[in-house]
């Protein structure tokens, strides 16, 4: 396993981090499996696991905090908070009054004092980053969380939090969390030189391209993976954006065996080979899965193999832009770009 340090934090982070999205009924990875993931993940090396409340509405969290009893020195644990929980309005966003009743769910759950690192899951177009940096720097500054960072932000919301930061003496986001793959580089064009400008740490989360990348998709098979059964319109071939996928996942896969490599490991390597990125997020959901994903943990890639995928897929280009997770709002919703 290879070791990074966290943005400016000092704190020493593995290349690959375990991400638990698909612990609890969302993955369908029960408390059993879950631990044994866990545990096996530690054994390995990895430090850091990243989990967040709205990940099957809390069993994620409480998977994650059975697993690491005992262990709890030995991880580097983040969560996250801002997506809805429930259907109470004032259930969600970044508002101090929120942020305050999440963390401390949060906690009960994990069944710890504190978090390592706090990250508020999207931007939140109605607070004000005052308020939710005001609010994050006296969590920090009561002993509950140590850092906090920010997840999936457009550029320029990086750029307006530092100055924001900054212009009112309060703590700020140390750590990004982007959704980076061989597939999907738009943030190549803004976000990776943003974050390299602040010294933000970057834990990129789908490396494998919501599975399009880990060997189980290709031309003329059948499409069995559970992210496919989940979210089929993103597998469906009769889309263009995901006939070009598929190509290019051709494509990859005869790069990766020239390279003597599995597509995971060319996936995962690709990913933490960019200067910006700290560490990239696996999610796996078996023991299976973890062990595929764990193959790559000392993959380098080499500077003619980096070309050869920039030839399939060119730098800052996202094969299926409309799965974007930073598109400001006013491109998505018409009533915000009309008065």
């Amino acid at each position: 396993m290879q070791y990074r340090t966290l943005g400016r934090t000092g704190v020493q982070v593995s290349t690959l981090v375990l991400g638990a999205m698909n612990f609890g009924a969302l993955g369908r990875t029960g408390p059993d499996e879950a631990t044994a993931i866990v545990h096996a993940a530690l054994d390995a090396g990895i430090n850091l696991i990243d989990t967040a409340d709205r990940y099957s509405q809390g069993e994620s969290e409480e998977l994650v905090g059975r697993a690491i009893v005992g262990r709890r020195d030995d991880v580097v644990l983040a969560t996250k908070a801002s997506m809805p929980m429930g259907d109470e309005r004032n259930h969600r966003g970044g508002s101090r009054r929120w942020l305050y009743t999440a963390l401390d769910d949060s906690l009960r759950r994990l069944g710890v004092d504190h978090v390592d690192l706090y990250q508020i899951h999207r931007w939140d177009p109605t607070t004000s980053d005052e308020e939710t940096l005001s609010a994050l720097t006296d969590l920090q500054r009561a002993g509950k969380i140590r850092y906090f960072g920010s997840s999936t932000f457009p550029a320029y919301r990086i750029v307006q939090a530092e100055w924001t930061a900054r212009e009112r003496h309060l703590s700020r986001y140390v750590t990004e969390q982007p959704s980076y793959s061989i597939l999907q580089r738009g943030i190549e064009t803004h976000v990776l030189p943003v974050t390299e400008q602040y010294g933000l740490g970057v834990l990129a989360w789908s490396p494998l391209a919501s599975g399009w990348l880990s060997g189980a998709v290709r031309a003329g098979r059948e499409i069995t993976t559970h992210r496919a059964d989940v979210l089929p319109q993103r597998f469906d071939l009769t889309v263009d954006a995901n006939r070009t996928r598929l190509d290019a996942v051709e494509q990859l896969t005869k790069v990766a065996d020239a390279a003597g490599l599995t597509l995971i490991q060319l996936a995962l390597g690709f990913v933490t080979a960019h200067p910006a990125v700290t560490s990239a997020i696996i999610g796996p959901r078996t023991m299976d899965h973890l062990h595929s994903q764990l193959a790559a943990a000392d993959t380098v890639l080499t500077a003619d193999v980096l070309d050869a995928i920039d030839a399939i897929v060119a730098p800052g280009v996202d094969l299926a832009p409309d799965e974007k997770h930073d598109t400001p709002p006013a491109l998505l919703d018409p009533a915000l770009r009309r008065r």
